[in-house]
């Protein structure tokens, strides 16, 4: 097997980010090419030839900015002169489920060869599915009752209907979704059986876990106990012989939430009679009335312990995000802070955690994480990393640095020493711009810039009245270890 896990990000900002990327990366593992989320613009980002080399795709849920560019990859592998593969789809199967119905408008009909007819053309004519995950032991289906009615029951992984008394189905009125309800046969509660269990429980989900295996020898999993989301949605953990990565997907990590989630009793609040509602086979209402517990004792203790000996991926907001992980949140997860790079923040963050950023590559080797600039292998060592709006920096402790990291109500900042400021100063930082993944020192005048240009050297502009000036600007990455190397040895020395 190849040595080490390479990821690229192709994009990790939100849904609303002024940037435009959402998320999207690639990864590689010797000569396979696997896409995690296809929301962030792929033409532009690798383009059609680099499509071509994708080996299959991967989706954690049916956000926009997760699947935005699907049914295009879908199109372009249908109809591209020289690509003769349908889409290679890795998900679950309710996500699949999702994604055919959100695809269907743009895949299902089109024009015949001859451009004379329209013509249906069937899911399975774009798509090749490879399920990640169990299937489901109990579905709801339809059945027609003729005169154009139709019933709705829940059947067994045998066919077999389900009784009232194990089962029912609750509509919302709102939206006309249909969601099960279940009864557990341990804990004798009504529960969502979507969000109560974990992957891994046969109560509701078969045994086999349908791990899809690359020919190069790794594996990829879904991963479901510590996806939080609302939507259904799922982790994606890849592994190899020395390397375990996860990508956690939109969730909300927050350990006393989760505590919550798996302890609390709810009281039931029908609408009817309890007689009423024990027969019943079909509820009209919000499901949220009848659930008694949200998540299994089970789930919580899988979710807790997904991310053991893993390099992770996860996604961070800032405060009270409702649907992800706010910073603050970070500090009591089950996350360890050497071990996790944050992604799909805002567009203006500051982080003590490492944070992505667009056009970023990675590579995990073992247990530890680096970035690949130029072919080689640089720690990311900053104590501060920070982003605003669409530029990126890091910032290194220093009582004489010019930048100042504030704290207030959980969330950091930085500010140039002199400007207002909002919270407590923590402490200095010497603040530097990342390039292409070299470290130049932050201009302090607003009418200076840093510029990349095609020769690959940066340069200093500064405007004035008279036009503008510029000077070659040195790479700075690694000074700081350097130092930081160098002050070790002389306190030993001055030890000895």
């Amino acid at each position: 097997m190849a040595d080490g896990i390479v990821f690229k990000v192709l994009g990790d900002h939100g849904p609303f980010s002024s940037i435009g990327k959402s998320i999207g990366y690639q990864i590689t593992i010797g000569q396979s090419n696997y896409l995690i989320d296809c929301g962030a613009p792929l033409f532009q980002q690798i383009g059609g030839h680099g499509l071509k080399n994708i080996d299959g795709l991967i989706i954690t849920h049916c956000h926009d900015d997760h699947k935005r560019w699907y049914s295009d990859i879908a199109l372009f592998n249908m109809y591209a002169a020289d690509v003769s593969r349908r889409v290679s789809l890795l998900t679950s199967e309710t996500l699949n489920e999702e994604i055919m119905k959100a695809s269907a408008p743009a895949l299902d009909r089109s024009l015949s060869a001859d451009s004379k007819s329209v013509i249906d053309i069937p899911y399975e004519d774009f798509v090749n599915f490879n399920m990640l995950g169990p299937r489901a032991r109990y579905k709801i289906a339809s059945v027609s009752e003729g005169n154009g009615r139709i019933r709705y029951c829940i059947h067994d992984e045998n066919g077999s209907m389900v009784g009232p008394e194990r089962a029912k189905i609750v509509i919302n009125p709102k939206t006309k979704r249909l969601r099960m309800l279940f009864r557990d046969p341990d804990y004798k509660e009504w529960v969502e059986p979507e969000s109560f269990y974990s992957f891994s429980s046969t109560v509701f989900y078969e045994k086999e876990q349908n791990i899809y295996r690359d020919k190069e020898g790794f594996t990829v999993q879904a991963i479901k106990a510590s996806v939080w989301h609302g939507v259904p949605a799922i982790g994606i953990k890849v592994t190899t012989d020395t390397e375990t990565l996860i990508f956690s997907s939109d969730t909300v990590h927050d350990a006393e939430l989760w505590v919550q989630l798996y302890t609390e009793k709810k009281i039931q609040k029908l609408k009817m009679s309890k007689k009423e509602f024990e027969s019943a086979s079909v509820i009209y209402g919000d499901i949220n009335d009848y659930i008694e517990r949200q998540w299994s004792e089970e789930r919580y203790v899988e979710a807790i312990n997904t991310f053991h000996n893993a390099v992770v991926v996860h996604d961070v907001a800032g405060r009270k995000s409702i649907v992800h992980t706010d910073y603050e949140k970070l500090k009591s997860s089950f996350l360890r802070k050497d071990k996790t790079m944050l992604t799909h923040s805002p567009d203006l963050m500051t982080s003590e955690w490492v944070l992505c950023n667009t056009g970023k590559t990675y590579k995990i080797e073992g247990h530890e994480f680096y970035e690949m600039v130029d072919g080689r292998l640089l720690a990311i060592d900053a104590d501060v990393y920070h982003r605003d709006r669409g530029r990126y920096f890091v910032g290194y402790k220093n009582k004489e640095g010019k930048y100042l990291v504030c704290e207030e109500g959980g969330l950091l900042s930085i500010a140039l020493d002199g400007d207002s400021r909002t919270g407590r100063t923590l402490y200095r930082v010497d603040l530097y711009e990342d390039i292409s993944g070299k470290y130049f020192p932050t201009p302090l005048a607003e009418n200076s810039i840093l510029y990349e240009r095609k020769d690959g050297k940066v340069e200093r502009i500064e405007f004035n009245e008279n036009g503008s000036t510029g000077e070659i600007v040195t790479d700075c990455r690694g000074i700081h270890f350097k130092r930081q190397k160098a002050l070790k040895l002389k306190k030993e020395r001055c030890s000895v």
